[in-house]
């Protein structure tokens, strides 16, 4: 059982170079407004439209820096809007998943997979999860002291990687059920059984 940071994570969209390159007209790269807590990873500028058949989000933020797949990651919430139903997995799990058009400055593109509602995770380092006794691929609950919601969430799957940082990752749908509003701290408690 230990303290961690909580964070939010709203809908946004992962890119591939290729698909980076149709839809903002080959564009020399992303622009970094902001790092994100996770090694490496920042809040880009740029934007696009995600839409479906039935509705669409403007200014869905692009997350830097490119992938190998394009990705995109909503919640529940944002996929009945959208009126698909995208499956609940672990970030590039794209087998199966849900379909969209991506619309940006230099063009469009049909995405055949990708769509996803992302599983909450935590973020651990090798060193942090050896000393905890997590593992990677095991799944934890994590424990919300709100003023008005506490909250307890089960089935959190933990994820080790050397350029990990400590952090749990729930999307807007989990984060308004417990009443975060930014940040905040819960409880990693590692489940019996």
């Amino acid at each position: 059982m230990f303290k961690v940071l909580v964070e939010i994570s709203a809908r946004h969209v992962h890119l591939s170079p290729e698909h980076f390159s149709r839809l903002f007209s080959g564009n020399l790269g992303l622009k970094k407004i902001k790092d994100l807590s996770q090694k490496g990873e920042f809040a880009a500028k740029q934007t696009l439209t995600v839409k479906t058949f039935k509705n669409q989000f403007d200014k869905v933020r692009v997350i830097g820096p490119l992938r190998e797949e394009t990705q995109v990651e909503i919640s529940l919430t944002d996929a009945r809007f959208l009126g698909i139903d995208p499956p609940v997995r672990i970030s590039g799990d794209l087998k199966g998943s849900e379909k969209c058009e991506l619309v940006g400055p230099g063009g469009k593109i049909n995405l055949n997979k990708g769509v996803i509602i992302a599983q909450r995770h935590l973020h651990l380092d090798p060193q942090t999860a050896r000393q905890r006794g997590f593992e990677h691929g095991q799944f934890v609950s994590v424990r919300m002291e709100t003023k008005d919601r506490s909250t307890t969430f089960h089935q959190v799957k933990v994820r080790v990687a050397d350029n990990f940082v400590p952090a749990v990752h729930l999307d807007t749908d989990e984060a308004n059920a417990a009443g975060i509003k930014q940040k905040a701290e819960g409880t990693a408690i590692k489940d019996n059984g």
